[in-house]
Order: C-alpha cells, then structure tokens, then sequence
C-alpha cells in the first residue's frame, strides 16, 4: 500500500501540490489570527468597561443609575440617574426609524420590484454614497440647513433639538434600511412572483402582499440594525440635538444622548479615576448592553421568520 499519496507525481506537480498545501495552510493561520484580533478587541472592550463601570457602581447604586430622572454627575446637587440620557437617545432614534423606514423600505421596492437593472446598477450606489458621508457633515446639515426651515414652521422650535437631529439621522440610516431590505426582496424566489401574476395579481400588490412577506426577515432586521445604528450615533446629535439630559418627549426641545455626554465629559477636566470620570464607563456599558441586546434581537428575528427557498 503506498503511504505517500505524492509519489508517482513529476517533480513539478508534486512540487506545486506542496506549494499550494504549505499557502493554504498559512491563509488558514492568517484567517484565524485575524478572526482572534477581533475576538481579543471586543473582549478589552467589554473588560474595559466592566472595571471602571464597577468603580463607579461601587458608589452608585445600579438602581439609582437605571431609575433616576436627574442627570447631573458634575454640577451640584449630583444626581446619577440616566434615564435622561437614555430618553433623549431613544427619542432620537425613534425618530430617526419613523423616517428611514418607510422611505428606505420604499426604495427597496422601487429598486427590486420597478427599476430596470441599468436602473439600478446606478441609483444603488448612488443612494448607498449617503453612508460614507461623515456623520459630524450631518451634523451641520442639520444644524444650519435643517434646522432653519423648521422653525420656519415650528416657530418656537429652539436651535438644538431632537427633531431634526432625528430626520437627519433617518437620512443617514436610509442606505442600511434599502440596501438590506432590497437583498432580502432580490432573495425571493422569481416563481413567487410569477405565481401571483399568474393570478391576476398586479405589480404593486405583488410587492407588497408577496415579496414583503417572504422578504419579512431581512426587512425587520434591517430595521434593528438601523436603529442599532442611530442609537450608537455620536457627533451628528452632538452638534444638532443639544446638550441638555432632560427627560422628556417633545422633539423640539434640546436633549441629550448617551454618546454626546460621552463626548462632551471626555472633551471636559474630569480628573482620572474620579466619579466624574467613571460615569463615561458607565454609561458606556449601558450603552454597550443596549446595542448588544438589539443585535441579538434581530438575530432572533432572523432566525425565527426566515425562510429558506430552493
């Protein structure tokens, strides 16, 4: 029985053969090394922040931290309670989704179910352009271009708000919202559609009672993830949005998310190591446990209404 597969090869062949075992080794160790970078990052984030999130809650209660409707760790009296922040995040947000989703969804359909692929092998990257835009130009679009037309029809709409700080980030999410949803509508099988038109059934109640449905998975994940998205969002609500913690949800008001405090604290003198200090971690941890438990919802989403066609 030969035991070296390799013998009876010419010496070109079995060289080659060796060469492409030893490369295909080294891509394999290459792969992992870079699959355990990222690994190792996430888990010194997460340590990171534990550790100095344990400081601070060495000193705060988690209760008061989570229930409180104060925020005001620097000036006196403190309060530590960062509802506040956390309102004024998902008011944001939540603006920000009303917007994105039904123009994003919109565009989705326009772009699988209407447009021509000429079309669309134009319009798509044009409208994903919109994500490689720097947030902090938002921003300023927001605050010096959006901002005065509203208040043309708000009048007593203040400079820094929620609302247009909101619109503009539903602009930004838009790319998230269409460009997922409509790889989830491409995915539909053609024969669904045609079994439809078969039917009697007419383009748009095609696109709307036959490839939504089946396309529902991707489409609600889009969503998460695009609210995932605007609730990790950082210099556009801090330019546009303000920087007052305030509890409330009126959009023409100014407020405060949890990452503009985060950059407004880091930007300040807070002495390291102190409560101050910690407070960033903090809020920073919560803000982590948000974004993670939205992740893992759309995951569950994904899997419990997918549907795998053949």
């Amino acid at each position: 029985m030969n035991k070296n597969k390799n013998i009876g090869l010419r010496p070109e062949l079995y060289k080659r053969s060796s060469r492409s075992y030893i490369e295909g080794r080294a891509i394999k160790w290459i792969l992992l090394a870079c699959a355990l970078v990222s690994i190792a990052t996430t888990i010194g984030i997460v340590v990171s922040l534990i550790i100095q999130g344990w400081n601070f809650f060495m000193e705060v209660s988690i209760w008061e931290f989570l229930t409180g409707t104060r925020w005001s760790p620097i000036l006196k009296p403190r309060a530590h309670g960062v509802l506040p922040l956390v309102g004024g995040t998902m008011l944001v947000s939540v603006i920000a989704i009303l917007f994105a989703a039904p123009v994003g969804l919109g565009a989705a359909i326009y772009l699988s179910e209407y447009a021509a692929d000429r079309v669309r092998r134009i319009v798509k990257p044009i409208l994903e352009v919109l994500a490689g835009v720097p947030t902090i130009v938002y921003g300023y679009f927001a605050l010096t271009f959006v901002t005065p037309y509203l208040q043309k029809i708000i009048p007593n709409m203040i400079v820094f708000n929620a609302l247009s700080a909101g619109l503009v980030m539903g602009i930004m999410i838009i790319p998230m919202v269409s460009s997922l949803s409509e790889d989830a509508m491409m995915s539909v099988p053609r024969s669904l559609r045609n079994g439809a038109y078969a039917l009697g059934a007419t383009k748009f109640e095609v696109a709307l009672r036959v490839v939504v449905p089946a396309a529902l998975s991707g489409i609600i994940a889009s969503f998460i993830l695009a609210i995932s998205r605007a609730i990790g969002e950082t210099m556009l609500v801090t330019i546009a949005a303000g920087a007052t913690p305030r509890l409330t949800a009126n959009p023409i008001e100014s407020i405060q998310t949890m990452t503009a405090y985060i950059v407004q604290l880091s930007l300040g003198e807070a002495p390291f190591g102190s409560l101050e200090y910690n407070t960033i971690f903090a809020v920073g941890l919560l803000l982590f446990c948000i974004t993670l438990i939205m992740n893992l919802i759309g995951s569950l989403v994904v899997k419990k209404w997918r549907q795998k066609y053949e």
